[in-house]
């Protein structure tokens, strides 16, 4: 009698993660079917089981005016979020480890510049951009990620180091290790997961960036995001093509988020319980 109890509320359990999970994913799921769509049957609102599946708007989006805005996404996002790490991680360690007065003043002022709206920034930076010559250029949208990047690495990176042990820090030193050699061997690899996932949050910051990418860039520099505009236009917007332009743009953060799922996992419930 337990046993069958036990199976009908396992069922009813699994059964309810199900249907949580298809709403959850019913917005992406919509999405796809319609970047499979002919324009014609996305306006005359044919059901999704009605169809017929067709890669027409993934094809017409093989071209060098989609592509390079594909690659210059590719390479501002991977690039601020490894300076971010490179320059954030040891920022955040040392704040967490140094017996200074202004460290929480001057941590609440690192993550200030992420609690101003974008907006407030985007004349200055236009401005200087103008003047020293990094409108339309990787390099801008790179400096500009990095300055949001940054704040959040030392932000999410302190609060790591601060519930991470000494005792093996302290151990290294025994053995006549030195700082960077105990940062290096033995703090970075038991930080690998609160790494990854703020690795996968920079990302995402970048990859998604519509703002910065539509004030300061113009063609050359053009990213994917701002691209799914030019299909908007006075002859009527290109549906299927914005359906697959999105897909398209969604796969390498899924992809990332998959392969580091198990450390995405380990690093948001890091620092969670402090002994």
């Amino acid at each position: 009698m337990r046993s069958r109890r036990g199976r009908g509320a396992r069922f009813a359990f699994n059964t309810c993660i199900i249907l949580l999970a298809l709403v959850a994913l019913s917005p992406f799921l919509w999405f796809i079917s319609m970047s499979l769509k002919s324009d014609i049957d996305i306006m005359a609102g044919v059901s999704s089981a009605l169809f017929v599946p067709t890669l027409e708007n993934y094809r017409s989006l093989m071209t060098p005016q989609f592509i390079r805005p594909f690659g210059n996404s590719t390479m501002a996002s991977v690039i601020s979020t490894i300076f971010a790490l490179l320059i954030g991680v040891p920022g955040a360690y040392a704040l967490a480890r140094a017996p200074l007065r202004s460290e929480r003043p001057l941590s609440l002022l690192i993550l200030s510049s992420r609690m101003v709206p974008p907006i407030a920034f985007a004349i200055p930076y236009f401005l200087m951009y103008r003047y020293i010559g990094l409108l339309d250029t990787i390099t801008g949208l790179v400096m500009i990620y990095l300055t949001f990047n940054l704040s959040l690495v030392v932000w999410l990176m302190r609060t790591f180091f601060e519930a991470s042990p000494r005792a093996l820090e302290e151990a290294a030193w025994i053995d006549g290790a030195s700082l960077w050699g105990t940062f290096r061997q033995v703090v970075l690899p038991m930080a690998a997961p609160a790494v990854a996932t703020t690795a996968i949050l920079c990302f995402i910051y970048s990859w998604n960036d519509f703002f910065f990418a539509l004030t300061l860039t113009r063609t050359q520099a053009m990213t994917a995001p701002v691209q799914v505009v030019n299909f908007m236009n006075y002859q009527g917007w290109e549906w299927g093509k914005i359906a697959a332009c999105g897909v398209l743009i969604l796969l390498p953060v899924f992809a990332f988020s998959l392969l580091m799922r198990r450390f995405l996992v380990q690093g948001m419930t890091a620092g969670a319980v402090k002994g």
